[in-house]
């Protein structure tokens, strides 16, 4: 089959923009900005076939790159036994843009031994990602605090003793730091517990699903406010509208003993792995995306606005024909008033009229806010059967189903492999092939994994996914080699955390 040229339109810097790429399969259209439908992988690839010229990477070098960002955590044994219902979990990044946009965070909040995971996926940039990556879980332990420890933690730094830390991060070596915002989030985070002093009461404490809503609510307005003020320094001013105008979706799970709770804003997505009596694993979605497919989503937001703009809050299901995602943080492009956008924009550093991204007014944007990044929680009491969670950004979401995560998840973490029926759907397959299959079959299941890390397990199968569920070899190879300008339009970042769940403990605390 001969290549032939594809013409694509991307949307850059606020302008649509023409690329000429010369290939025998279409892009997948992973850009939150690309106007096509998104396409599934085997539509969009085929190593068998391509039959342009591809640098092959070697299995070290593949392994290499996708073990680069992965990171485990295993909750420590008291007594050779583990109180928590977290076992422990993986995590895992893997780039399509570069720099990455999305962003991961883990901690243990050290009042409740609760644990917090979220997944952060960034657009138009990673600033606002990084800051979420930072702050929202000090906001969130903040939130949960009863009213006297919040006195105590005021007191203290009234007084200038030293604060009892509010959280134990587990983080990656590599998780970016931004040290010099340090002082400013820190100020911006006390104003929020003073002003929860004053309104609360002794022997108040928020329930979780009320903390989480508030924790979100006011970092987005903190990332607004900060914005507008400005700072003294050159740098943070700059940084403080970075994370401003760029903008980030959120999903976390809190866990604390049985009890979980999803907060999501945006098209990241929480899904529970069950294991069912048999030994397979089946697919919970503890998330709803917000998104135009999802159809409360397009009432609500229709709702907030005047009939006259019934039919332009969403175009080509997009907010305003531009954002995929009507959830996220930042993004003050959608939230502020063309006036206050003008005002800060003209009084901003010259670096920031640079970006593109800051130039453009929305069409059609007449009753701002049009975006918020209010969170939906959802509440999941745990059981015993309730072996994982994986939450992933988007970018994992769009290459594989939901049921077909959890079964690669489940067999990894268990060893079992489900002897599911080879399906070959319309392809035509030749006896030859079909002995191939089953000897890659049982190849599989003989050997011992190759990864230690289940997120980086998961990547692999998405990246590599081949025709018939397996691993691709030469697809994974060809799909990593692919240069910075071309991984873009094939997928989107990946990030995932995998918590597993200790089925014992839950079992107790049901009992």
């Amino acid at each position: 089959m001969a290549a032939t040229s594809h013409l694509f339109r991307v949307w850059r810097g606020g302008e649509l923009r023409k690329l000429q790429v010369s290939c025998q399969f279409l892009p997948s259209g992973a850009n939150r900005s690309l106007p096509q439908k998104r396409r599934p992988w085997q539509q969009c690839f085929s190593a068998s076939s391509a039959q342009h010229s591809t640098y092959m990477l070697t299995p070290p070098q593949v392994n290499s790159i996708l073990k680069a960002n992965e990171f485990s955590f295993k909750v420590p044994e008291f007594d050779g036994k583990n109180l928590s219902s977290v076992m422990g979990f993986d995590s895992n990044q893997l780039p399509a843009n570069a720099p990455i946009e999305d962003r991961r965070s883990a901690a243990t909040l050290l009042q409740t031994r609760g644990m917090l995971l979220g997944v952060f996926d960034g657009h138009a940039g990673c600033a606002c990602a990084q800051a979420l990556s930072e702050r929202l879980f000090y906001y969130i332990a903040v939130a949960m605090l009863p009213h006297e420890t919040l006195q105590d933690l005021e007191n203290a730094v009234e007084s200038g003793r030293a604060v009892h830390p509010l959280l134990q991060w587990h983080k990656h070596p590599h998780d970016y730091y931004s040290r010099e915002a340090q002082v400013l989030y820190f100020s911006s985070l006390r104003t929020f517990w003073q002003e929860l002093l004053d309104l609360g009461c002794p022997g108040d404490q928020p329930s979780v699903s009320e903390a989480l809503v508030c924790a979100f609510k006011r970092l987005d307005n903190d990332i607004s406010l900060e914005a507008q003020v400005g700072d003294p320094n050159a740098f943070l001013h700059y940084w403080v509208l970075r994370v401003a105008f760029s903008g980030a979706t959120a999903c976390v799970a809190h866990v604390d003993g049985s009890d979980m709770h999803i907060a999501n804003a945006g098209d990241g997505r929480a899904v529970l792995g069950v294991q069912e009596p048999d030994g397979s694993f089946s697919a919970l979605t503890l998330s709803n995306d917000h998104c135009a497919q999802n159809e409360d989503e397009l009432q609500r937001l229709r709702q907030e606005h005047p009939p006259s703009e019934a039919k332009t809050v969403v175009r080509q299901d997009r907010l305003l024909g531009l954002l995929m995602p009507f959830r996220a943080f930042g993004d003050v492009k959608f939230k502020w008033s063309i006036e206050l956008q003008k005002r800060v924009l003209e009084s901003g550093p010259d670096a920031l009229h640079e970006n593109e991204h800051t130039k453009f007014i929305p069409p059609s944007y007449h009753t701002p806010p049009y975006l918020t990044a209010e969170p939906e929680i959802t509440y999941h009491r745990l059981r015993p059967q309730d072996r994982f969670l994986v939450i992933g950004s988007d970018g994992l979401w769009e290459t594989l189903h939901r049921q077909e995560v959890v079964r690669i998840v489940g067999e990894y973490l268990t060893g079992v492999h489900q002897q599911l029926p080879i399906t070959v759907g319309g392809y035509r397959v030749t006896l030859g092939q079909m002995q191939g299959l089953l000897q890659e079959r049982k190849a599989r299941v003989s050997s011992t994994f190759e990864d230690q890390n289940a997120a980086t397990h998961l990547i692999r199968h998405a990246v590599g996914n081949g025709e018939f569920g397996q691993v691709d070899d030469e697809r994974l190879s060809k799909m990593l080699s692919l240069p910075e300008e071309l991984a873009r339009m094939y997928r989107d970042d990946i990030t995932i955390i995998i918590t597993q769940f200790n089925p014992h403990v839950i079992g107790t605390q049901q009992s």
